[in-house]
């Protein structure tokens, strides 16, 4: 089912991959806001909104968020968390240019940067071409489910669970010749029926 599957997207699962890799550095900002406001709200509208941000060019300016904010959930909250991460965000810049072990890099950011976890840290870092980190959202555990590697879908994933997931995921990659950057696109495209970000 899997290879299947994979087989009818793998042109697409790695032309968006290919992307990936190639973010230039200046837009690494923009994908940290994206990831800041997905949670708990749909990837498309955090996208409107990180297209507001880069028209008001929020990296460099002080801006009036307006109403735009209210497009994604908590939206608060996830306003205060832009703010706080634009003020240290040079010293997010300057580790992930130093950092080559991506596993150490993602821990920095979920110990340095309010409101990234483990699935936005990897999710982040992914987008911006930072490899074999699993991103382990709802449609990545439903189907993990779907396909006899979890018993039961956890309410909350702290680090330990997280990483004891990432360990199954990474073993259900390997089971079917796939990398684990690939079954996660695949995964989500099932789920959602496009190959987003």
């Amino acid at each position: 089912m899997i290879q299947k599957e994979y087989s009818k997207r793998k042109e697409v699962i790695r032309s968006r991959l290919k992307e990936f890799s190639e973010v230039s550095e200046s837009d690494y900002f923009y994908e940290l806001c994206f990831c800041l406001l997905t949670p708990g709200s749909k990837a498309r509208q955090a996208e409107k909104v990180v297209n507001f941000l880069r028209k008001e060019d929020f990296e460099n300016k002080s801006i009036d968020f307006g109403e735009e904010l209210k497009k994604v959930r908590f939206h608060n909250v996830k306003k205060q968390r832009l703010v706080d991460m634009k003020k240290q965000y040079s010293l997010v810049l300057n580790k992930i240019k130093d950092e080559r072990d991506n596993f150490g890099l993602r821990e920095f950011l979920v110990e340095n940067v309010g409101g990234l976890g483990y699935k936005e840290a990897s999710h982040f870092l992914r987008n911006i071409g930072k490899k074999n980190l699993v991103i382990l959202d709802r449609h990545i555990l439903k189907n993990m489910f779907k396909f006899g590697k979890l018993d039961k879908i956890p309410d909350s994933l702290a680090r330990k669970k997280y990483l004891e997931i990432e360990n199954k995921f990474k073993k259900l990659a390997d089971e079917n010749d796939i990398s684990v950057d690939e079954l996660d696109l695949l995964f989500w495209s099932l789920e959602t029926g496009e190959v987003f970000k």
